[in-house]
C-alpha cells in the first residue's frame, strides 16, 4: 500500500493506491529535469505561493508518462482547472477525495514540517517528530524549515489554494467521482477514507505479499 501523506487535504485516485505521487515530492526529485523545474519553481516557493500551472504540469505529466499501465494515487495535483484539463489528456480519474479541514488546523499542521535537505527526509512535529528536536535521526545533522513551510507562507498559500481549487472540486463533483470528508483528526477521518477505497477499488498486492 502506498504511503499516504497525512498533511494533505485532497487526493486524486486512479485505479488503485499502489503508487503514490506527491507534487511536492516530485519537485524535490534529484533528476536533471526536476532540478531544472525546481529552479523555476523556487522563486514562487520562497514567497509561499503556488507553483504556476505550466511548471508543475510539465513535471507531473512527465512523471505519470513513466507509469503508463500502472496504478497510482496523486497528492496535491491537479490544483487548478488548467492542470485538470492537462491531466484529462492522458487519463481519467476513478476517484477524487477532498477533506474539509478548518483553515487554522491546516495552517498549524503544515507549518510544523521540517526536513533534512541532503536526504530529503521529512519530519512533522505532530505526526513523526525527530528523536531530538531540530536534529535528523539518522545523521545527527540539523533540520531546516523551508520558507514555504513557515506559518505566514502557509497561510498565504492556503488562501490562494482555496480560490483556485474550488472550480476543480466542482468539476469532479459534476462527473460523479468526488467524495468529501470533514474533520480535524487524521485518525478519525482515515478509516472512512480507507473504507471508500476498499469498496471502490480492489487493492493491488505487492510481490512481497503474494
Amino acid at each position: 500500500m502506498a504511503r499516504i501523506v497525512k498533511d494533505t487535504h485532497r487526493w486524486w485516485l486512479s485505479r488503485s493506491w499502489k503508487y503514490c505521487e506527491s507534487a511536492r515530492d516530485v519537485l524535490s526529485d534529484r533528476s536533471q529535469e526536476s532540478i531544472e523545474v525546481g529552479a523555476m519553481a523556487r522563486q514562487y516557493i520562497e514567497k509561499g505561493l503556488l507553483v504556476p500551472d505550466h511548471v508543475i504540469t510539465r513535471l507531473m505529466l512527465s512523471e505519470l508518462e513513466t507509469r503508463r499501465g500502472q496504478h497510482w494515487l496523486l497528492d496535491g495535483f491537479p490544483r487548478t482547472l488548467v492542470q485538470a484539463e492537462a491531466l484529462d489528456k492522458i487519463c481519467a480519474l476513478d476517484l477524487v477525495i477532498t477533506l474539509n479541514i478548518p483553515f487554522e488546523t491546516l495552517k498549524d499542521r503544515l507549518s510544523r514540517r521540517w526536513i533534512h535537505p541532503p536526504s530529503g527526509r521529512v519530519y512533522n512535529l505532530d505526526f513523526n517528530p525527530p528523536h531530538v528536536h531540530g536534529i535528523d535521526d539518522i545523521t545527527g545533522e540539523p533540520l531546516i524549515q523551508q520558507e514555504d513551510d513557515k506559518p505566514e507562507a502557509v497561510a498565504a498559500r492556503l488562501r490562494q489554494y482555496k480560490d483556485v481549487a474550488k472550480p476543480v472540486i466542482e468539476l469532479y463533483k459534476s462527473r460523479g467521482v468526488l467524495h468529501q470528508f470533514s474533520g480535524t483528526e487524521t485518525n478519525k477521518i482515515w478509516p472512512y477514507v480507507y473504507t471508500l477505497f476498499s469498496n471502490k477499488i480492489t487493492p493491488v498486492q505487492s510481490k512481497e505479499a503474494q
